[in-house]
């Protein structure tokens, strides 16, 4: 086994390698732009990670995390049409370096990429891959569609909610994994298993942005902080304070996520008052422990060495205590 930071080093060494030098360019320098702007690469580590936590070699599974990368960055290319974002990772947009059209086409086509890549594997294992990926692309897509559906409503719940950041983000987290257990055969109940800690690890993670969004720290987390309250974003966090609130206060949360304000820096302080005062912000840091420790029960019915379960602890307490 590897420290994270080796597995990061030798994904970035192997997608430094994947550069595509074909015509027309403006359709593969995009996806080469967007691959190189960097980020966590968490899902691709992951992959890495659980292949030698099943004892088979990280190099057999660089080809299922670059596909993983690749449709991951894809999802990336084409929420930010939809979200009309400027920035990515503080870089332009592809759609903005290039247009709207090209930032679909090229999206299109990386999707295509992403399972090219698993067309190096043996026929039995591809056909494992590919089913997964095809089930996990889909459940993207049907979250991605939720999180639209939700800006115009009024009444999602917390199940609905969670449901949505589960398909959005989590399954491709445990997707990830899972094709590491594949690539090195272990058992269905163990490849299921660390499925099952990837998803629960994606929903920690997810209501960890949804955290850091609001209270994570300007210089550390890379993104504008009180972004989803400027966007009138329905998080856990807001569901939760129009839970706990008074009708006075919920009444008051409503109407400041009902427009788009001038003063996003007063709108940002009067939501994260209410935030702390309802107990939402508390009730999150709840829920993203439970999620954590949910995965770590997983741990406990793996058969694997033990000091394998310790690092993969150890992965996720990192997660739950990270500020970007």
């Amino acid at each position: 086994m590897h420290a994270i930071h080796q597995y990061q080093e030798f994904f970035i060494s192997y997608l430094e390698n994947q550069k595509i030098n074909k015509e027309p360019k403006n359709l593969y320098e995009p996806i080469d732009y967007i691959l190189s702007l960097g980020g966590k690469r968490m899902r691709p580590v992951l992959t890495l990670m659980t292949t030698e936590v099943f004892n088979a070699d990280y190099k057999e599974a660089l080809p299922a995390a670059m596909a993983v990368e690749v449709f991951h960055n894809f999802s990336l290319v084409h929420d930010d049409i939809m979200d009309g974002a400027p920035l990515r990772r503080g870089s332009p947009t592809v759609h903005e370096k290039w247009n709207t059209n090209t930032g679909i086409l090229s999206g299109d086509a990386m999707l295509i990429l992403a399972y090219q890549y698993f067309e190096q594997y043996e026929p039995a294992v591809f056909r494992d891959l590919a089913k997964l990926f095809s089930k996990t692309a889909l459940e993207v897509c049907e979250g991605q569609q939720w999180d639209v559906d939700f800006e115009i409503r009024k009444d999602v719940t917390i199940p609905e909610y969670l449901k949505m950041i589960e398909y959005k983000t989590a399954v491709l987290v445990a997707a990830a994994m899972k094709m590491g257990a594949i690539i090195a055969n272990a058992s269905e109940e163990n490849a299921n298993l660390i499925y099952d800690f990837g998803l629960h690890l994606g929903l920690a993670f997810q209501l960890q942005d949804d955290y850091l969004d609001a209270f994570g720290d300007p210089e550390t987390f890379g993104k504008q902080v009180g972004g989803d309250i400027i966007e009138n974003k329905k998080t856990y966090l807001y569901l939760k304070a129009v839970e706990f609130s008074d009708s006075k206060q919920a009444q008051q949360l409503n109407d400041l996520f009902a427009v788009h304000s001038d003063d996003n820096d007063s709108k940002i302080n009067e939501v994260k008052t209410i935030f702390n005062q309802s107990g939402a912000s508390a009730a999150t840091q709840d829920a993203i422990k439970e999620y954590t420790f949910k995965a770590f029960e997983t741990l406990k019915k793996m058969d694997i060495e033990l000091s394998k379960k310790q690092m993969l602890r150890a992965f996720g307490e990192n997660l739950m205590g990270r500020k970007v």
